[in-house]
């Protein structure tokens, strides 16, 4: 606009009657002509590292990771790790323009929540999460998995898979849980600890239910069609698809069996958690463990 000619006088309008007329300072229209311009350009400073560089870290620390599902936060949180500083922001927007993203669906909307409070809890073992999800192997077709997670530290504590799905299968993800956590299988050993599940036929039936009292298990049921009661074990449905069954074919379903068992090794020791801090599973449980015997 203060380029531009007036009418009568021939004579361009400038910058300071503009300026006036519009109450802007002058010293504004300066300082973002100086701005860098286009795609990948921010305002203030650039930092220890550029854009350039802190890619080539960011791409190096999606390499060395076990999981391509991983968001730009725990990216963030790894390079942290390394003394690397730089923030969540600019290393979700160098993920983006350079299509490192993990890839997402996108949702769509619900109506109100039956479920509305929470289900985490502040201490390992108080709660565990259950559920089941399928996939397809190569020479026997479909398989049932099942898993068992502990709703404080996102530790997987038991996982198996079997050819049918069955109310017996579903019990052994519990059975390592319990031998983990516990050091013992007996009658009320894990007395003490709720089990979340859904309404799966396998989870509400005598035989599941009077082995999960046998042991002392408290049961708590989420409310029927409301996976949001389930949160923790659906969420590591997905972490399990996007990192492993989605990314790996199968050929038998003893190979899926153990590759599951290794996977859990792998996800205990290396997934970070965000809410403590980017630590994972494993760390939590030592820590709390750690802080139980410096009580006693």
């Amino acid at each position: 606009m203060s380029r531009a000619a007036s009418i009568s006088t021939g004579k361009a309008y400038g910058v300071a009657r503009v300026c006036r007329i519009w109450g802007l300072p002058r010293s504004t229209v300066y300082w973002q002509r100086q701005q860098p311009k286009g795609p990948g350009c921010r305002r203030g400073p650039q930092g220890f590292y550029s854009d350039a560089v802190l890619a080539g870290e960011i791409k190096a620390e999606i390499a060395s990771r076990p999981f391509p599902g991983e968001g730009y936060r725990k990216i963030w949180a790894g390079l942290r790790g390394k003394g690397i500083r730089t923030s969540p922001v600019r290393t979700l927007r160098l993920m983006r323009e350079n299509n490192w993203l993990a890839p997402t669906r996108i949702g769509h909307p619900h109506g109100p929540k039956a479920h509305d409070g929470t289900i985490k809890t502040s201490r390992v073992d108080d709660m565990w999460g259950t559920d089941m999800t399928t996939t397809l192997t190569i020479m026997e077709g479909n398989a049932s998995i099942f898993f068992a997670i502990d709703h404080c530290s996102l530790e997987v504590v038991g996982i198996h898979a079997a050819k049918r799905g069955t109310r017996f299968e579903a019990l052994e993800p519990i059975r390592q849980g319990v031998r983990h956590s516990f050091g013992a299988f007996g009658k009320d050993v894990a007395k003490g600890l709720t089990l979340r599940h859904d309404h799966g036929s396998q989870f509400i039936s005598d035989d599941f239910q009077n082995e999960i009292k046998f042991l002392g298990i408290n049961d708590s049921a989420s409310y029927v069609r409301e996976p949001q009661g389930n949160g923790i074990a659906e969420r590591f449905v997905r972490i399990l698809k996007e990192n492993l069954l989605w990314v790996r074919s199968f050929d038998t379903v003893e190979e899926l069996r153990l590759a599951l068992l290794a996977f859990k090794e792998v996800y205990n020791q290396q997934w970070r958690i965000g809410r403590h801090g980017y630590r994972s599973p494993a760390q939590i449980r030592e820590q709390q463990k750690a802080e139980v015997t410096k009580a006693a």
